[in-house]
C-alpha cells in the first residue's frame, strides 16, 4: 500500500529519502572496508524506513554527529541517528531511543585518577568529539575540568595522547577498541552517562511525521529488527532500549 500523500512531503520532499549518517560512531555506522560503502545498524535503518515509505533511499554521509545533526536541522537531510539531547532538541523531533551505549573515561595506565569522581577538577583536561552527544553532556556537568575538543569521536584518543591531555571521553565501545590498539591505557570503571540513540526528523516537517517515525522506531524494536541488526554488524556495548510504554511504565 503507497504511503500517503501527505507523509511522503514530510519525509521526502525531494522524492527520495534522505538519511543522515554520522560515521563518527562506530556502533551506528562505518565504511565496509571491501565496497567503501556506508553500512551499520542505522544505515539498515534507514533503508527499512525508505522501503515503508516507498522512496528511494540516499545517504548524507557525515564524519561527526555534529554535522550530522546540522543537516537534519537546516532540512539538508529529512532524518538522522543521534544521541537525544536537548540542545538538539531544539529543532529535532527526537523518538525514544532504539538503543543504548556508555559514555566512559579513558585515561593512561599510570594515571593517577582511580574514579569517574576525580575528573571534575582542576587541572584535569577531558578529551571530547566535538559536537558529540558526550560534548553537549560534558560541557553542562564539568563544573572544573576543561574540556578540548578533538575534531571527530574516533580522533578522541589520539589526540588525547598528542596533546598530553589528562582524560578522553567517549562510547564505551570506541574507547575499548583504541585502548587495544595501542596499550598503555584503561578506562575508568563505569559510566559518566547513558547514550540514548534515537532517530530525529525537522521539527518543521510536522506532528504527523514525528509520530510515524516514533512507531516506526517502537515496531523496530518491538519486533527485533533493532537486535538483529546489533548482532549482524557484531556490535558489542549497546543495547536495544526498552519499548517506550516499557520505559514510562
Amino acid at each position: 500500500m503507497k504511503t500517503e500523500s501527505e507523509m511522503l512531503s514530510a519525509f521526502a520532499p525531494t522524492g527520495v529519502l534522505r538519511a543522515s549518517i554520522n560515521l563518527g560512531n562506530p556502533i551506528l555506522a562505518n565504511t565496509d572496508p571491501a565496497t567503501g560503502q556506508p553500512g551499520g545498524v542505522s544505515v539498515d535503518l534507514a533503508t527499512e524506513l525508505a522501503r515503508r515509505l516507498d522512496v528511494k533511499l540516499e545517504l548524507v554521509v557525515f564524519k561527526s554527529a555534529g554535522e550530522s545533526v546540522n543537516a537534519v536541522a537546516a532540512e539538508q537531510a529529512d532524518v538522522g541517528f543521534f544521541a537525544i539531547d536537548p540542545l538538539r532538541g531544539e529543532q529535532i523531533a527526537f523518538t525514544a531511543p532504539y538503543v543504548v551505549i556508555e559514555g566512559t573515561y579513558l585515561v593512561r595506565e599510570d594515571s593517577p585518577i582511580k574514579s569517574r569522581d576525580e575528573v571534575d577538577s582542576k587541572g584535569q583536561r577531558v578529551v571530547v568529539g566535538k559536537g558529540s552527544a558526550y560534548d553537549l553532556y560534558l560541557t553542562r556537568e564539568l563544573k572544573q575540568a576543561e574540556i578540548f575538543r578533538a575534531p571527530t569521536s574516533p580522533a578522541v584518543v589520539d589526540t588525547f595522547l598528542q596533546e598530553n591531555m589528562e582524560v578522553a571521553a567517549g562510547v564505551k565501545q570506541q574507547l575499548e577498541a583504541d585502548a587495544r590498539r595501542l596499550g598503555g591505557l584503561r578506562l575508568l570503571d563505569g559510566h559518566f552517562m547513558l547514550i540514548r540513540q534515537a532517530m530525529g526528523v525537522p521539527k518543521r516537517r510536522g506532528d504527523k511525521a514525528s509520530a510515524y517515525l516514533s512507531a516506526f522506531v517502537e515496531a523496530m524494536k518491538q519486533s527485533g529488527f533493532v537486535a538483529d541488526a546489533l548482532a549482524r554488524h557484531k556490535i558489542q556495548g549497546a543495547a536495544v532500549a526498552p519499548l517506550e510504554a516499557e520505559a514510562k511504565a
